[in-house]
């Protein structure tokens, strides 16, 4: 059979296994009841229906700005086409998601050698096909697969300008001593900066969708700062930078003039805390959990219940208190909060003390350890939250013996995960000289320690990251015979 046949069979059989897979999770597990799914459905509907794009409160629509726009505007244009419909939204991220996977199999190709491209390509594409994690968010009515899709995009736009920028082995010629000049693209100095801005215009969009979307930018920055550090290269560096932070602005600006001009406020992306206005914010409560806070279970039994329901001492972790008599303050502020359900100023103003106090005391365990667990909890848990599964793996003994099942599809889950990451990892070794790989990298660092400051170590946080999981895993497939994409001598 011809290797052209070859690959054709391979790109249709895992496009067919994608779609299929996430047609699956539609059918046996769809997921109406996710926290801020009523948010962003009455959002849509309010915008459709009355124009205004605001939440029903005390029997009026009034104007919000809790959540970007961008995800509501897609639930708004499928409803206009199907109705209020949540398996036309399910179906459509599903197209999407497939989509994702082939913007996953063209970052894979960038960064691969000329001779391995079309088996990295094809690699990425099946690794993105049969990931269930990217596939499972297709059945909720959550930004996931919506931002997944944008950030895919952004970074597909961004690795090529790098890999374009630098078609000689930057990194030799200044281990070297040389200068690394690029050659002006035909067209002159705006085509040269094309790709920049619409890297930022995709960010842009992206962050209509989830506030955190900058980071890919901020990505790609980092490697072009350690690229084009010497002087002779600051003008080129300057460029791209003005460039993205421009691409950047121009989606935000109708959405910040329509907070300014309706809301009063100057805010181009979301309230930090999510907050409506005049809500108050529990920043005191927020600073004690980052000194303890770092397993996802905890985030329903606390997180979840503030502002809403109780929270008991019992169902904390022996590490939220360094002491008895801090134990004794916190079920007395925990008991103040329980009788309204509310959390005050003044109880809040207590929770700040401790957190300060557990702080001084342990500065490392704030600032370093819990941040490092949280990250392995986004990047490691069996990502079942969505699932009818408990996702509980230790003890072995009593939760084999409770449902062999459940226990089986947990640690398949798990695996997976680890499966994931130590492919990306040695793809990532094995083009660690490619800066267009560096980006991907970098981004990942990047959002994964921004996502370990908020307050839900949530691991669908990290579903962004997984089309340059994708795209460095099938690097692993690639022949080094002869230089990558960006390091050619």
């Amino acid at each position: 059979m011809k290797a052209s046949t070859k690959m054709r069979l391979g790109v249709t059989g895992a496009v067919l296994t994608a779609l299929g897979w996430r047609l699956y999770f539609i059918r046996q597990f769809p997921f109406l009841d996710a926290g801020d799914t009523p948010i962003y459905q009455q959002l849509a509907r309010n915008w459709l229906k009355h124009g205004i794009y605001g939440l029903k409160l005390g029997g009026r629509i009034l104007p919000v700005d809790m959540r970007a726009p961008g995800y509501p505007a897609f639930l708004a244009a499928i409803y206009a086409v199907f109705g209020e419909s949540w398996r036309a939204v399910m179906l459509a991220q599903a197209g999407m998601d497939v989509l994702t996977c082939v913007l996953a199999a063209g970052i894979a190709a960038v960064l691969a050698p000329q001779a391995s491209r079309s088996r990295v390509a094809l690699a990425a594409l099946w690794l993105g096909a049969v990931c269930p994690f990217t596939a499972n968010y297709t059945a909720v009515v959550l930004t996931e697969t919506l931002a997944t899709f944008l950030t895919a995009l952004a970074l597909l736009v961004l690795v090529e300008a790098v890999r374009d920028e630098n078609g000689v082995n930057v990194l030799q010629a200044q281990r070297a001593g040389e200068v690394a000049r690029a050659s002006a693209p035909a067209g002159g100095e705006m085509r040269a900066a094309m790709p920049w801005l619409l890297g930022g215009i995709v960010a842009g969009f992206g962050t209509l969708v989830r506030p955190e979307t900058p980071l890919v930018l901020a990505g790609a920055g980092v490697v072009l700062v350690f690229l084009w550090r010497r002087p002779a290269n600051w003008k080129k560096l300057a460029r791209a930078a003005s460039w993205m932070a421009l691409g950047l602005i121009l989606p935000l600006l109708p959405w910040g003039a329509r907070n300014w001009r309706v809301l009063h406020e100057a805010q181009f992306l979301a309230p930090r805390y999510g907050e409506m206005p005049g809500e108050y914010v529990p920043k005191g409560f927020y600073s004690w959990e980052k000194t303890w806070l770092w397993r996802f279970g905890d985030v329903f039994t606390v997180s979840w219940n503030l502002d809403g329901g109780e929270i008991h001492v019992k169902d904390l972790p022996a590490s939220a208190f360094d002491s008895a008599a801090e134990k004794a303050r916190v079920e007395r502020l925990l008991a103040a909060y329980n009788r309204t359900q509310t959390m005050t100023p003044e109880v809040d103003r207590q929770f700040a003390e401790i957190a300060r106090e557990r702080t001084a005391r342990d500065p490392l365990r704030t600032y370093l350890k819990i941040p490092v667990f949280r990250a392995l909890t986004m990047w490691f848990t069996p990502r079942i939250e969505m699932l009818p599964l408990s996702g509980k793996l230790w003890p072995i003994g009593k939760w084999w013996e409770d449902d062999e099942t459940q226990y089986c599809d947990s640690l398949a889950l798990f695996l997976a995960g680890i499966a994931y990451a130590a492919l990306a990892l040695a793809g990532a070794w094995k083009c660690r000289k490619n800066p267009a790989a560096m980006v991907l990298v970098a981004f990942i660092v990047i959002r994964t320690a921004f996502l370990t400051t908020i307050e839900t170590p949530e691991p669908r946080y990290v579903l962004e990251c997984f089309p340059a999981v994708f795209a460095l895993a099938a690097q692993v497939w690639a022949k080094r015979r002869e230089a990558p994409q960006g390091e050619r001598i």
